[in-house]
């Protein structure tokens, strides 16, 4: 078997759930793109604001108020500057998906008409998928695809061609598959929607736990991503906006802490980023998320992207050794994040991986919420292992043990 070199970032003991043994075997986590595990610095975060910090915010003027006023703010300082976005322009939402609707709700149901057409992927999860369909739906506009090849990879010069139909008022893309693991050309992809006068939208909740992202760099109008994906807690997304585009939208909920100025019979906004935070918003979260990205930032992204391509061209050869296996998405690990989705002939993706979790090893099996995709690799499911900083080689090599154990199981 070719050898890849390991370049382990040996993290996993700062992660106490790896102490949890199940069946007396160690726990092996490949399942990161559903959510990640957290680290002892994020629960220690969360539980000191908890304990020691716990008001409402933007509310009190005692000093354990302004304590979770300068927690608050700063969470989003250190959130932004780790995306390179700016923190006016850097939106607190529940998760990604409602990111995404944010968008589809306050700047879609303004600017998309009838006539016009939304440009997405046929890669796209559904929280990348449903929220266009309704607005178009509703507006009477058309959404069209853009067609995944052989290889799991986007074509320019068919983005190129569709942006020249004259009718795109929007593009939205993931910028890692969660399914194929895909990365996709984004910075291209931007550049060619500006030039057709068309907004972009990239769902980036598969690549900022993995890879040096930066905004500003890639130029989008809009761009999504969630924090349980990224060492953080649950109940917290981000959505970095072009500031100017975010002034002229309106708020996707109304109520508290979004608001300038309210009287009987209408209501003025309050400034970014608050007129788009109703309501108490997830302090918690944001101190825990900015403890996610604190903790990111001290291994470096560069190393982070370097140990997960390693471990994923490392388990394509793995995977490629086992007879009647299967893996979708770019062969290359280079050219994709860290995950492998995979068949195995004769077994049912679910089957697949209950086998494998009987040797403590969990992965992801079903339609990874990207049911049209699946129809397009024809297939109903797929199984998926995904990696984490706090994976290692021996991981992967559990995973294939297990799985070469579990054809045994079904005869094959």
């Amino acid at each position: 078997m070719p050898q890849v070199a390991e370049r382990s970032l040996a993290v996993k003991s700062d992660f106490p759930i790896f102490q949890r043994r199940f069946g007396g075997r160690e726990l092996v986590y490949l399942d990161s793109a559903a959510t990640s595990q957290k680290p002892e610095s994020v629960i220690e975060a969360l539980a000191d604001h908890l304990r020691l910090h716990n008001a409402n915010i933007h509310r009190g003027v005692y000093p354990l108020a302004q304590e979770a006023d300068a927690a608050y703010d700063a969470a989003r300082s250190r959130i932004a500057a780790f995306t390179g976005a700016e923190p006016t322009s850097t939106i607190f939402t529940k998760n990604v998906t409602e990111a995404i609707n944010l968008v589809a709700y306050s700047w879609g149901r303004a600017n998309v008409h009838r006539g016009d057409a939304v440009l997405i992927t046929q890669m796209e999860h559904h929280a990348n998928l449903v929220p266009w369909q309704i607005l178009c739906r509703e507006r009477q506009a058309t959404l069209r695809y853009l067609e995944v090849d052989e290889r799991g990879e986007l074509s320019l010069e068919a983005l190129r061609a569709e942006l020249a139909r004259g009718d795109v008022a929007l593009v939205a893309f993931a910028h890692v598959s969660n399914v194929l693991g895909t990365i996709n050309p984004v910075v291209e992809m931007v550049a060619q929607a500006r030039a057709a006068g068309a907004v972009s939208l990239i769902d980036g909740a598969q690549a900022v736990p993995q890879m040096p992202v930066d905004v500003e760099a890639i130029g989008a109008d809009f761009y999504a991503w969630t924090g349980h994906k990224a060492l953080g807690p649950t109940g917290i997304g981000v959505l970095h906006g072009r500031r100017e585009l975010l002034e002229r939208m309106e708020p996707f909920l109304a109520g508290g802490d979004m608001i300038s100025s309210v009287d009987f019979q209408s209501a003025t906004w309050n400034e970014l980023p608050a007129k788009f935070e109703a309501g108490t918003p997830m302090i918690a979260e944001a101190v825990g998320l900015a403890a996610a990205v604190d903790y990111l930032s001290g291994l470096g992204m560069e190393h982070v992207r370097a140990h997960e391509r390693e471990l994923t061209a490392y388990m394509l050869e793995r995977l490629s050794l086992l007879s009647g296996v299967r893996a979708v998405g770019p062969p290359d690990a280079e050219r994709r994040g860290g995950l492998v989705s995979f068949t195995v002939d004769g077994m049912h993706p679910h089957d697949v991986a209950e086998l494998v979790s009987r040797r403590g090893v969990c992965i992801r099996a079903g339609h990874h919420c990207a049911q049209p995709l699946m129809r397009c690799l024809g297939v109903g499911a797929t199984a998926r292992a995904s990696v984490g900083v706090y994976n290692e080689r021996g991981d992967i090599d559990a995973l294939a043990d297990a799985l070469a154990a579990g054809r045994e199981v079904f005869g094959l």
